[in-house]
């Protein structure tokens, strides 16, 4: 995956329902070519919450133009609280999502 993104995935909405729902986070990688967003599979109920790519269709942008991803992650010691949060080769918050923990 050489863009940026964050999807949720619901039960509710999906094909197949036997599963908790959850999210995935895509950042990267760093300082390959950045290519477009594509079409996300429906089975599993996705809902694409952010999503940054390239905005030509079937270009590969080298790292030259500025479109490079990665991701942090940070989890409170004390709650559980994972945030994750998806940056570009400058260090510039693109998106940031607080993940609660399951309870058990």
């Amino acid at each position: 995956m050489h863009y940026a993104a964050a999807h949720y995935y619901d039960p509710n909405k999906a094909a197949f329902q036997d599963f908790d729902p959850f999210w995935e986070f895509i950042a990267g990688p760093l300082n390959a070519g950045t290519g477009e967003v594509g079409p996300v599979d429906a089975s599993f109920g996705p809902q694409v919450v952010f999503s940054k790519g390239s905005p030509e269709k079937g270009r590969n942008h080298g790292p030259s133009y500025g479109l490079q991803f990665f991701g942090h992650v940070a989890i409170d010691g004390a709650t559980g609280v994972m945030t994750v949060s998806l940056k570009d080769i400058n260090d510039n918050l693109l998106w940031s999502k607080a993940v609660e923990p399951a309870k058990a």
